[in-house]
């Protein structure tokens, strides 16, 4: 069983929800990610996702956008976020890990040395925002050599009959993004949400996470009500952002991070309440 498999299984039999936050790797600078990573965990989340900087991040709204290109100009790249990773995995073996990136620096590597390496570090599953359904099987053969999970996103606009597709696809969980926009934009309908999840659920027996337009508490309370797991990105990526901004310390950016995530964590288990 695959560690996600695992923490959503334990989720499950707690019934509780699935804290998800993501980060951009190398934002604000290289030696903060792995400490953050780290305090995240003490305040809650139970998945991380971790966002590979690319210069052309499509899905991502301003907050984020500007997240990759700190990171960017810090030295980034895929290989030195795998490192990233295998520094992680050196004190915790037990918490997932989702990288989450576009389709370019991976297929730049290879599919087959982009998974031993992912294996290598400790890596459990990938999201790559443009890789299509239909063009996955290559990918995905060489993912699943190596246990890594492969997760697909689903939109609002998306087809049944697509739905159908991704659940053949994927493994580990299933991404709903909750708004037709970029990350950290827009308002959350829970009603729709929840029709939503219902409809992929006659497709999938994989856990559902939600994730775009998750800003605070009360926001992942909603979504944690009909979800199996909520996702928060932009809000902690601008919070650390908004801290050193204002003349704050790198240590006092994680721990804006940690009481939002705190905050956060507090509205999911009272959904469960």
């Amino acid at each position: 069983m695959s560690r996600i498999a695992g923490r959503f299984q334990q989720l499950a039999a707690q019934g509780r929800t699935a804290l998800i936050p993501y980060i951009v790797a190398g934002d604000p600078s290289q030696d903060i990610t792995v400490p953050l990573m780290h305090r995240m965990v003490e305040s809650g989340a139970d998945i991380i996702e971790i966002g590979v900087p690319f210069s052309d991040p499509m899905s991502e709204g301003p907050v984020i956008q500007q997240g990759h290109e700190r990171a960017l100009a810090n030295g980034m790249c895929l290989s030195r976020v795998l490192e990233l990773v295998q520094e992680f995995r050196k004190s915790d073996d037990t918490t997932p890990l989702l990288l989450m990136g576009y389709a370019n620096p991976v297929m730049h590597m290879g599919y087959a040395a982009f998974a031993d390496a992912a294996s290598a570090a400790g890596l459990d599953a990938l999201l790559t925002v443009d890789i299509p359904p239909e063009e996955v099987d290559d990918i995905n053969a060489q993912l699943q050599r190596v246990g890594i999970d492969n997760i697909f996103l689903v939109a609002p606009t998306t087809p049944e009959e697509r739905i159908t597709r991704i659940a053949a696809g994927a493994s580990g969980f299933i991404y709903y993004v909750s708004l037709k926009g970029v990350t950290g934009a827009g308002h959350l309908d829970s009603d729709e949400v929840a029709q939503r999840l219902a409809a992929i659920r006659r497709h999938s027996t994989l856990p559902l996470a939600v994730g775009f337009g998750i800003k605070d508490a009360d926001s992942a309370r909603t979504v944690a009500a009909v979800a199996d797991g909520v996702v928060v990105g932009s809000a902690l990526v601008n919070a650390m952002a908004q801290t050193l901004a204002d003349g704050g310390n790198p240590g006092q950016a994680i721990e804006a991070v940690a009481a939002l995530l705190g905050e956060i964590r507090k509205g999911i288990d009272n959904a469960a309440s």
